[in-house]
């Protein structure tokens, strides 16, 4: 370079650090600090959920107190800020109490408000899509919800324990999470009780140690889980271990207070792997890393599908094991609602009517019953019936666990399997729980990918048996 090319260049250089020098406090100056969110939008549950952040993983560390019955807790949440943030909210509800938050180390003050609130303010703003960590340190005895429509959940306990069933709402009354389905994060629970007691969550087993009194058991779930599908159980049970024909880690536990016999014990150990295989015979690979299921003597009065190892309650049955029919149905939700989850709780039939497909597909193999039989006794219900009043795609916040979401939802199925051929459902059926691992998914998504696999228009279809109330014709 020559020497006038070199102050050329000197020129230029302090021209355009002149100009950065100007622009860069202007682009400070206009960063501008605002508040997330107090909910992710749902009509149905307006309060769940926060804006501002995503959630990335949840490591939750709970001490059992077998006299107090309630625990010390301590979570932490890696997120990441979508907004420029002055401050953001966690859903926790109930009477537990918060002695210390902290985000990326530094004191952060907060308070409850509103439903189920918890709004932190932290020392300094948070820029958008900067990484962020929020320890949340509380105790307390969880509260138990009963929704006059929607029935019993959160912490449920009983005599030797609980536990902890989150549909559509109940998480945030034992740990501090943003409680909404469209944000899904990996979990570590690091769980101790007092000798004698049994401690599980979702996921995979991390080990067992002792820690004062108390016995510590770790899980990680590695796969991206909805709040709403997390679970704990405290207790006395008997556990037994192995793996599925698949090599999948296989963790089942029955609750000693129910006496379930060794025999039924492994029966349900064995039907648990057995099920599991041949659903993923027709939906494509297990999507978790580890299954089981737990047989509790909760009190809630159902089952559910919680992530990797489903919840079964057996007090009204003590002595028994979950049928055949409920293994395939929770075990179905693995694919359905569990790894894909709807994205608003509209959508909830795209759980609910795969999972009862799933005990169809099952009848039809096993039971000699098949699947157009099912669908017969299902639909054979009279016109003026209240079953056929919600609309399946859109029932309504006090029916999301009405009878026309899973027997409609399934019919729904059967009448899509009927109008594109054998062929292009099964592709279905695997195709589409592989397109959306673990992620979200809508009515409207499942209607485009239908279309779009099967070549065939089906806005008529979906418009009589998901959007539109009463008794479809045939």
């Amino acid at each position: 370079m020559s020497r006038s090319s070199r102050a050329l260049a000197a020129v230029a250089l302090g021209a355009t650090a002149g100009l950065l020098a100007t622009v860069l406090p202007a682009q400070a100056a206009a960063a501008k600090f605002t508040p997330g969110a107090p909910g992710a939008g749902d009509p149905y549950f307006p309060d769940m959920g926060n804006g501002g952040y995503d959630a990335a993983h949840y490591d939750i560390d709970l001490r059992y107190d077998a006299i107090g019955k309630g625990f010390e807790g301590t979570t932490t949440v890696k997120a990441r800020a979508t907004q420029h943030l002055s401050r953001f909210n966690l859903d926790f509800l109930g009477p537990l109490t918060v002695s210390d938050i902290k985000v990326n180390g530094r004191a952060a003050a907060h308070k409850r408000t509103g439903a189920q609130e918890l709004e932190i303010t932290p020392a300094k703003g948070l820029r958008e899509r900067s990484e962020f960590t929020v320890t949340v340190k509380y105790a307390g005895v969880p509260l138990k919800i009963n929704d006059p429509a929607l029935g019993v959940s959160g912490w449920a306990p009983n005599a030797d324990g609980g536990v902890m069933l989150n549909q559509p709402f109940g998480a945030a009354s034992v740990f501090p999470v943003n409680d909404h389905p469209t944000d899904k994060a990996t979990y570590t629970w690091t769980l101790a009780a007092p000798k004698g007691l049994n401690t599980f969550a979702n996921g995979d087993f991390g080990g067992r140690w002792t820690r004062g009194g108390d016995v510590v058991t770790r899980w990680k779930m590695r796969q991206p889980m909805a709040s709403e599908l997390s679970m704990i159980a405290i207790g006395k049970y008997d556990t037994i271990t192995g793996r599925t024909k698949s090599g999948v880690p296989n963790i089942t536990a029955t609750d000693k207070a129910l006496g379930i016999t060794p025999e039924l014990a492994k029966s349900f150990h064995t039907k648990t792997g057995d099920v599991q295989e041949f659903l993923a015979g027709h939906y494509g690979s297990y999507p978790f890393s580890s299954t089981g299921g737990i047989a509790a003597k909760a009190g809630v009065g159902y089952a559910l599908e919680t992530q990797g190892r489903p919840l079964y309650d057996l007090a009204r049955r003590p002595g028994t094991i979950p049928s055949d029919g409920l293994l395939a149905h929770e075990l179905g939700h693995q694919w359905f609602g569990d790894s894909v989850t709807p994205k608003r709780w509209a959508d909830i039939w795209l759980n609910e009517g795969f999972a009862t497909y799933s005990e169809w597909l099952y009848a039809e193999k096993f039971q000699n019953k098949p699947v157009q039989t099912s669908f017969y006794e299902a639909y054979g219900l009279p016109a003026d019936n209240e079953f056929w009043v919600p609309k399946t795609a859109d029932p309504g916040r006090d029916n999301i666990f009405h009878g026309t979401v899973y027997e409609r939802g399934a019919m729904t199925l059967h009448v899509l399997r009927k109008a594109i051929g054998e062929e292009k459902f099964a592709k279905l059926l695997k195709a589409w729980p592989k397109a959306y691992k673990d992620r979200n998914a809508s009515t409207a998504d499942f209607i485009a990918f239908s279309e779009k696999l099967s070549g065939k228009q089906l806005d008529e279809l979906f418009q009589k048996w998901v959007y539109t109330s009463g008794k479809p014709s045939l």
